[in-house]
């Protein structure tokens, strides 16, 4: 493989790797501090466990993150340079600003609230994790303003062969970006309810600190149903846009080849992407369409039509991402969504007509298993995102092969790229046994907040 491609793998494991640790940190800043809140509002002291609790399982999940998230910046120099130096203007603003802002913000509440249990007022301690969730989730819109860009790109002028920016707020009005961002925070959200749902069954199974686990499911199931509406309607928005903003992805994850007005949704089909071709191809008539227009007619635009336009306007090549991948990951983002929502209502239906949310319900069992099911959405809703751009690194304006530094060579990317393999893989271990070590073991009696020594083992 060459550099590019290369470099293009490293980047893509690397922020896979660390966006396992996202979500969770999203979602669970949220779910804690609405934890503690209830424990200020009630002052049961059951609330202010449960927050210990998750507050432990949130620590683990945000230092693994962070360690994961700083090498990105880097590659962003060493890989791609080319890249930094035509939209560093433009890419390298809301980085700064979530750095100066967004995880300085984070982090220094986070200190106030592992340290400031007993020795702060219990209204200040609960200020602290809400300005802890609030840094979070701000910190993921500046890195999504920035990756917006390069899925829409707006707010800049062409100065030679660099991308100047034009009006920084014009960036923050990116449409693209006020779709991608509530997706994500609410993607979060499901991470963290399925998270808190999962483990609450496990200990209900074993009749273990059943008030507080009991508590927690009820929490956790109210804010997954919340959660997995809020996805899938921001995910319709989303995928709306994309049909103005980036035709060809769409395209490519339905197998449109030649342009359908009304535009039937896949059911199933094998693309055949080397012939430009369908093998099997079992559609739904209208409905592609309608959830493109909201109505039962409008045209689709095939990946055939795309690409001659394409090389009209930007010369010859192959503009096509690989089809199969995106239209398998967004199934299996899609399923995975409507599977969580019907666990959801479940969870919510089993909490309203039950007296107590009774572990040995039927289904519950799988609720452990379940947590797996927004690891596996997330995941693949990223590489639809990502490989669906593909080849462009900045739509319509770089291409990704033009996009590496000029001084890299195979050799070079290919031994980071398994060192990264090999550390990163290690750390995702590390993480999951800390956070299973501890889910499993559940709360004690005198549980505190973390030591200064466990906190820097940790990190």
């Amino acid at each position: 493989m060459d550099t590019a491609t290369l470099s293009q793998w490293q980047f893509a494991i690397t922020s896979v790797y660390h966006f396992f640790f996202v979500p969770l940190t999203l979602g669970l800043s949220i779910l804690v501090a609405i934890m503690e809140t209830i424990y200020v509002r009630t002052g049961q002291e059951v609330y202010k466990r449960m927050t210990k609790f998750w507050g432990k399982l949130f620590l683990i999940n945000f230092a693994m993150g962070v360690v994961t998230g700083i090498v990105q910046e880097f590659q962003f120099g060493m890989n791609w340079a080319d890249y930094s130096r035509f939209v560093g203007d433009v890419f390298g603003a809301p980085l700064a600003v979530e750095a100066l802002l967004a995880f300085f913000l984070e982090s220094t509440f986070l200190g106030v609230w592992i340290f400031g249990w007993e020795r702060i007022s219990k209204g200040l301690h609960a200020l602290a994790m809400w300005l802890v969730a609030l840094g979070t989730n701000l910190s993921a819109l500046w890195i999504l303003t920035a990756n917006s860009f390069m899925q829409s790109p707006v707010a800049y002028q062409l100065e030679g062969n660099r991308a100047v920016m034009t009006n920084f707020f014009d960036l923050l009005r990116n449409p693209y970006l006020w779709r991608q961002f509530p997706h994500t925070i609410a993607a979060g959200l499901t991470t963290a309810a399925f998270f808190v749902v999962g483990i609450s069954v496990y200990h209900l199974l074993r009749k273990k600190e059943d008030e507080l686990f009991q508590r927690s499911l009820k929490i956790g199931a109210i804010a997954a149903l919340v959660a997995v509406i809020l996805v899938g309607g921001v995910g319709h928005a989303q995928a709306q846009k994309m049909f103005t903003a980036q035709p060809m992805k769409i395209a490519a994850a339905e197998g449109v080849w030649d342009t359908e007005d009304p535009a039937g949704f896949s059911f199933f089909t094998i693309i055949d992407q080397q012939n430009r071709r369908n093998l099997v191809d079992v559609r739904v008539p209208y409905l592609l369409s309608i959830l493109a227009y909201n109505r039962p007619s409008g045209a689709v635009i095939g990946v055939n039509q795309l690409q001659a336009d394409f090389e009209q306007r930007f010369g010859p090549g192959n503009y096509i991402p690989n089809m199969n991948v995106l239209y398998w990951t967004f199934r299996i983002m899609v399923g995975a969504g409507l599977l969580m929502g019907f666990a959801a209502l479940y969870l919510v239906w089993v909490s309203t007509h039950k007296h107590k949310l009774a572990a040995d319900q039927p289904f519950m069992r799988l609720f452990p298993f379940f947590i797996a099911l927004p690891y596996l959405a997330n995941t693949s809703g990223w590489i639809m995102t990502e490989m669906g751009r593909q080849p462009w690194v900045v739509y319509g304006l770089m291409k990704t092969q033009n996009a590496v530094s000029p001084n890299l060579t195979p050799g070079m990317v290919l031994t980071t790229l398994i060192g990264f393999l090999l550390i990163y893989g290690l750390l995702m271990l590390v993480d999951i046994y800390l956070l299973v070590k501890y889910a499993k073991a559940g709360p004690q009696e005198e549980e505190h907040a973390p030591s200064l020594e466990t906190v820097q083992a940790m990190e």
